[in-house]
């Protein structure tokens, strides 16, 4: 399965019709960890994606399950999802970017406090955390949730949404002044594309517009 996320990724980043890649578990759990031997380019391959990804965290997300769901960009759980950094209760330090992620998140003390005593945390206590995006009350609200945000974001002009994401995870390790200069050179870069002219005359049309990612 590990391989088959990396293609996965690999296919999401060269092929321009696909626009966004979105991950969930199977049944009631979205993942409480890995089999020894994973790659451990598999996470990172995921954070690497330019396009907009989604985790729709439909259960427990624990150890190398949470450090999964800390890769993607966003994150929707229900309220009864359970997330929890257990490795170092094995002698294990997390190595799939936990304790690099997690503090970025939700600051160092929680983050400290989740990796050091390994205690859980429920959906509503996440959601104040920063760590997840949205709380759905039922799996069935999660699912329209999911679903909201995935159309939402689909309408949306693909190289905008592309270059807003790195503006904004290549400017967080920046000064203010060279994640501003990221922006504008960005924003300049965005209004010699076809997507660009295309937004600007849906606008003046009034209607909905047809951006190719180009």
């Amino acid at each position: 399965m590990a391989r088959e996320l990396m293609a996965l990724a690999e296919r999401v980043e060269d092929d321009d019709r696909l626009l966004m890649l979105t991950m969930s578990g199977a049944g009631t759990v979205f993942c409480t960890g890995f089999d020894a031997g994973v790659d451990p380019r598999l996470v990172e391959t995921l954070a690497a994606l330019a396009k907009p990804t989604l985790a729709i965290i439909n259960g427990d997300a624990f150890d190398e399950g949470l450090e999964l769901a800390l890769a993607l960009d966003l994150r929707i759980a229900t309220a009864r999802a359970r997330f929890a950094i257990t490795q170092p209760q094995r002698g294990v330090l997390p190595h799939f970017g936990a304790t690099q992620r997690l503090p970025r998140i939700v600051g160092a003390p929680r983050a400290l406090r989740m990796i050091l005593t390994g205690a859980p945390i429920d959906g509503r206590a996440a959601l104040a955390a920063g760590l997840i995006t949205e709380l759905a009350a039922s799996p069935a609200s999660l699912r329209r949730i999911a679903a909201a945000r995935v159309e939402s974001m689909l309408s949306r002009g693909p190289l905008a949404m592309r270059m807003a994401k790195e503006a904004v995870l290549k400017g967080y390790d920046m000064t203010l002044a060279q994640g501003i200069r990221l922006e504008e050179d960005l924003y300049a870069l965005l209004q010699t594309t076809a997507d660009r002219s295309e937004g600007v005359r849906a606008f003046l049309e009034k209607r909905r517009p047809l951006f190719k990612g180009g």
